[in-house]
């Protein structure tokens, strides 16, 4: 099974995966001027810093950005969109970034989706179920022929037929295949050749909150008698709110 994936990132260095590669933090003030900016309606608290490999599959009130220099990642459940190509402008490029990158994927659903902007126009799009496609919208990339020519076939468990409308190819494996191609990690399966793994790549993380309904800060918890708390580890230390997540650590 695959791994759950809702991200989009943005790309003006030019040799992004040498940049993730080396990663050892998240710009916090970056990702927190960013999180604002994309998500003006809620209130973002942070967490902590945690690897993307935990991260990419994120829930409705969560949202995970990665900060580094020339490449950034947002990952949020609202990038989970059958039709990609349709995403507003104010995600498709809110970084005036050279390049943009999507890659979602649901394996509940058998669903794999990636998409691509340069300078903000839109150039390719794939998303679909092994048997139903949802968009398939720009000029194919050199990289995506083995997967159309059948090099990667879908593996039927023994006595079932597959249904006459399949793709050659899961979804799911293509668009891990374009995380691949665009960024040198892959969230299943061991590294290929050069490849890194994933778990290396720390992102911020935020609660998301609908405005009035976040909790109070630690100096007015502390004054109802209920104690100062410890600040999540790579959180801003006045602003970290009580731990959410086990696999928050600094890195």
């Amino acid at each position: 099974m695959g791994a759950k994936a809702s991200t989009i990132w943005y790309v003006d260095a030019p040799d992004p995966i040498s940049v993730l590669r080396e990663a050892t933090t998240s710009d916090w003030n970056a990702a927190t001027a960013l999180v604002g900016r994309l998500y003006p309606h809620l209130t973002a608290v942070p967490l902590g810093q945690g690897p993307i490999s935990t991260s990419a599959g994120v829930d409705d009130d969560h949202v995970f950005i990665g900060c580094y220099p020339g490449v950034t990642v947002v990952c949020g459940s609202n990038l989970a969109v059958p039709t990609p190509s349709t995403l507003p402008e104010s995600f498709t490029r809110p970084l005036a970034s050279e390049h943009t990158y999507l890659v979602a994927s649901d394996p509940q659903h058998a669903w794999g989706a990636f998409a691509y902007w340069e300078r903000g126009e839109f150039r390719r799009s794939f998303s679909a179920t092994p048997v139903y496609i949802y968009e398939d919208s720009g000029l194919p990339l050199v990289w995506e022929r083995s997967f159309w020519a059948g090099e990667h076939p879908l593996i039927y468990p023994p006595g079932v037929m597959p249904d006459p409308q399949s793709l050659p190819f899961h979804p799911q494996e293509f668009a891990e295949a374009a995380n691949a191609e665009w960024l040198g990690f892959r969230y299943t399966g061991a590294p290929h050749a050069d490849e890194f793994d994933p778990d290396t790549l720390p992102v911020c993380g935020f609660t998301m909150y609908v405005p009035g309904q976040e909790p109070p800060p630690p100096n007015q918890q502390s004054s109802n008698g209920r104690g100062a708390q410890e600040p999540m580890p790579g959180a801003p230390d006045e602003q970290a709110p009580r731990p959410k997540k086990r696999w928050f650590s600094r890195k």
